[in-house]
């Protein structure tokens, strides 16, 4: 069995998110990339990509350079960020240098670029992954590790780039069938919203599980304000995105 396929049936078999992540990352840093961050957005709108609370969010990056980038919203101007929406594939880091030397760049990307400097992010590849939704997209940045330069990154791309885009693009699908922390629910909160998209009116749930009608609205305003939305339609729907509804419990 090749290497490459092993990684690719492990990381198959991987029962959560947590257990995936720590084998990718490893993986990823075999060819130089020692943090990586992930992100998926199943809310995104023509002017926004949604809640930040509400994105799938995985990474091995300090905690600090987390808080500024994306607590901080500096991501909202992040040269490849723009590119990662607008595109599908990989793309190497020089691509920054190009739309600088060019004049493309606004002041707040550039002030995004001289931030990843000032924390040793400076070369490295990214992938968008492609939506199947217009409200929907995914990508994952590979930082290569410091001091290592963006020539260094392609000459290791030109000969692993293509097995480093099918184990990104096999972890992002496995992804997306794992569920997913966030806003969580409660059993009750998540069994009332079941049957809600099985169909059930609030009386025939409080029959089905034993409870007053009160009691079932009682649960379900309880999901609405746990996933932060504002009706229980709403509420369904997040949480199917979230693999939070029917989950089986040995994965």
């Amino acid at each position: 069995m090749s290497e490459l396929r092993a990684f690719l049936e492990d990381l198959t078999a991987a029962q959560s998110a947590e257990d995936l992540w720590t084998k990718h990352c490893a993986k990823m840093a075999d060819y130089g990339f020692d943090r990586i961050i992930y992100g998926f957005s199943h809310f995104m709108s023509k002017t926004s990509l949604g809640d930040p609370d509400d994105f799938v969010l995985l990474t091995n990056h300090d905690p600090k350079y987390m808080n500024l980038f994306i607590g901080s919203g500096l991501y909202r101007d992040a040269p490849m960020v723009r590119w990662a929406l607008n595109n599908v594939g990989a793309c190497s880091w020089g691509y920054l240098w190009d739309e600088l030397a060019s004049g493309s760049l606004s002041e707040r990307e550039k002030q995004v670029i001289e931030i990843n400097q000032q924390h040793s992010v400076t070369a490295g590849y990214s992938i968008s992954f492609k939506a199947i939704t217009s409200r929907s997209k995914g990508a994952i940045a590979l930082t290569a590790r410091p001091g290592m330069s963006q020539d260094e990154v392609d000459a290791v791309w030109a000969e692993h780039g293509s097995d480093i885009v099918l184990m990104n693009n096999v972890a992002h699908l496995k992804i997306m069938t794992l569920p997913l922390g966030g806003r969580s629910l409660t059993d009750r909160q998540r069994e009332a919203l079941e049957w809600v998209g099985d169909g059930k009116t609030t009386q025939d749930i409080a029959l089905l599980m034993g409870l007053t009608a009160a009691t079932v609205e009682k649960h379900l305003r309880l999901a609405r304000v746990a996933l932060s939305v504002e009706t229980t339609a709403q509420a369904v729907l997040k949480a199917s995105f979230q693999n939070q509804m029917f989950i089986v419990d040995a994965l």
